[in-house]
């Protein structure tokens, strides 16, 4: 990651290197980008598992600069018949002038002997520019979902059945004990979800193995398989790897499917290729790499909490007006999977390769570790009330994500149009900023030290100051929170009828929720209008997109820009003003 995170720093310096020449001496410089391009390892598999790869490839390279190279198992180096292909590719890169290659290697392990050996010898071959490395496949959560996928096809009754999971291309014991630890938890995904009997794993070893080895080996695996088809219950078994296939009869595929037809079990033999997330990461991995051009158009989520039409209606005035600057889509609700996935999806069909997703809730940490981990951005399975974990999104897209408009300044200037429209003489009246609120009691009071901010900025707003302005929370969902707050909010009410009035602001995006009918009986006037829509709140998200437009979504946390400028403005300058 921290070699990714370099190369695109590195390629951003060149660009900003190449302006300052130009500015220097605009005749004796060409107003040239430097090109990446992508060079895709993918494993020799004969002629009709080549051509399920070329397929593929062919729909990554419509959209960027790349070429391919197949490596067969007898790849041994610069003498190899195959150090021909990966001449030709990086001459060809050399040819269209690509100064950065990033090696997209279509092996699911990084132990992959054949894998380790091309990354030994490539700085041998020719080529001008730098050549980077991309993770495998196998590192990214998407080949996990193509393990579910595959399990979820067969699998009718899990707590009835045992799971078997293969893997191959170990030479040695060693390997195979780094590539069955990768399986492992590989399976850790399925065994999260879904509660099998059991759950084991065995790797079958590389014809480049010694032989011998290889035989024994095998036969453990075997033994394995059988031992468990024995036992009661239903067996289950996947080969995850991606095997030849000469012809669709003289494939490892097809060798499988006969190696147990006589054993009970089930089995899934599809391929592991075929499937959309490999295309998803390819081009999730180049994304990564590209910079952001100006040209580009950026994609934004916005995720409100969302409720009737009057609600959804104040929060879409606000966003309106970005709507002329970037490609917006809406995913109502507090961390819905399948609207982020829709919005994601319906940005990507556009094209979009970047996009800002954002968390329009008052606190930068409310539902961020549960977005992050749908957006793919955190492997920390979130806390539920109903203990399900929610479906991580498919995606090749490149997401920056920020939150928490009440932890920005401009947030002041609207509590502060808000108690003009009700106050008459502010030295008499008390001000209560009633915001909904949240469960975890630390929250609340950091919360309540960034609202006295806001409050010391408006209080100085008024040549006569007000007798008391407070935020308060009613954190109305948590029975016993709420009981010990509302009889605070009542307290306050109470001393501030005391020779004055209350004014209570609603502090919630729209609207003032069941505020009334907590404080029936009370005497005290409210501006139950909400904080949308409004010019700050347009400027909030438009500050946080630009943020990471100008990060080139290269994050600080490799996330979250909310921590990126933690040091708001002294002064608020009203978008009204």
């Amino acid at each position: 990651m921290i070699k990714q995170i370099m190369l695109i720093f590195c390629l951003s310096l060149l660009i900003v290197g190449n302006v300052w020449g130009w500015q220097i001496n605009k005749s004796n410089f060409k107003t040239e980008k430097p090109k990446i391009g992508f060079l895709v390892l993918a494993p020799d598999r004969g002629f009709v598992g080549n051509n399920e790869t070329q397929t593929i490839f062919k729909k990554f390279n419509n959209e960027y600069l790349a070429k391919i190279v197949y490596i067969g198992r007898k790849y041994d180096g610069l003498n190899s018949n195959y150090s021909e292909y990966i001449q030709k590719a990086l001459t060809g890169f050399n040819e269209n002038s690509v100064s950065n290659v990033v090696v997209l290697p279509l092996f699911l392990s990084k132990y992959n002997h054949i894998l380790k050996e091309v990354r030994k010898n490539i700085p041998a071959y020719q080529f001008k520019g730098k050549i980077y490395w991309n993770e495998t496949i196998l590192e990214s959560y998407l080949s996990a979902q193509i393990l579910l996928d595959h399990v979820k096809k067969i699998s009718t009754n899990p707590s009835q059945e045992k799971l078997v999971v293969l893997g191959r291309g170990a030479l040695d014991e060693k390997s195979e004990k780094t590539m069955k630890k990768e399986l492992d938890e590989l399976s850790d995904y399925i065994k999260e979800r879904h509660k099998f009997k059991s759950i084991q794993t065995g790797i079958y070893y590389s014809y480049n193995a010694k032989e011998k080895l290889r035989v024994l080996k095998d036969k453990e695996v075997d033994d394995m398989v059988l031992h468990t088809a024995a036992k009661k219950g239903n067996t289950l078994v996947v080969p995850f790897f991606i095997g030849p296939k000469y012809s669709n009869m003289m494939s490892l595929t097809h060798f499988f499917d006969r190696k147990f037809e006589d054993i009970d079990l089930i089995h899934n033999s599809e391929e592991i290729l075929l499937h959309p997330n490999v295309l998803h990461w390819m081009k999730k991995a180049a994304n990564k790499y590209l910079p952001l051009s100006n040209d580009e158009t950026i994609g934004v989520v916005i995720m409100p909490h969302g409720a009737t039409k009057p609600y959804n209606d104040a929060v879409e005035k606000t966003i309106e007006p970005l709507k002329s600057k970037y490609k917006i889509e809406m995913a109502y609700g507090m961390g819905d999977a399948v609207a982020i996935q829709n919005a994601i999806s319906k940005l990507e069909s556009q094209g979009i390769k970047k996009i800002v997703f954002v968390r329009m809730y008052p606190t930068s940490n409310q539902l961020k570790e549960k977005t992050d981990y749908i957006l793919g951005l955190n492997e920390k399975i979130p806390e539920q009330w109903d203990g399900l974990i929610p479906p991580q999104i498919r995606t090749s897209a490149i997401i920056s994500t920020f939150g928490g408009y009440e932890e920005d300044n401009l947030i002041a200037g609207i509590f502060l149009e808000r108690i003009q429209e009700f106050s008459k003489k502010p030295e008499e009246e008390t001000i209560i900023l009633l915001a909904h609120g949240g469960s975890n009691d630390k929250a609340e009071v950091l919360r309540k030290k960034r609202m006295k901010a806001h409050i010391d900025w408006v209080q100085k707003q008024f040549s006569r100051p007000f007798k008391n302005i407070i935020g308060m929370a009613l954190r109305e969902d948590w029975p016993e929170k709420r009981e010990n707050a509302l009889n605070e909010i009542k307290k306050i009410i109470k001393e501030g009828n005391k020779e004055g009035k209350v004014i209570v602001i609603s502090n919630r995006l729209y609207g003032s929720g069941p505020y009334k009918h907590f404080l029936k009986g009370l005497n005290f006037e409210m501006n139950s209008k909400g904080l949308a829509p409004h010019p700050n709140l347009t400027q909030w998200l438009a500050k946080g997109i630009d943020l990471a437009i100008t990060n080139k979504f290269i994050n600080k946390d490799q996330t979250d820009v909310s921590q990126w400028n933690p040091n708001f403005p002294t002064k608020v300058t009203l978008v009204s003003d």
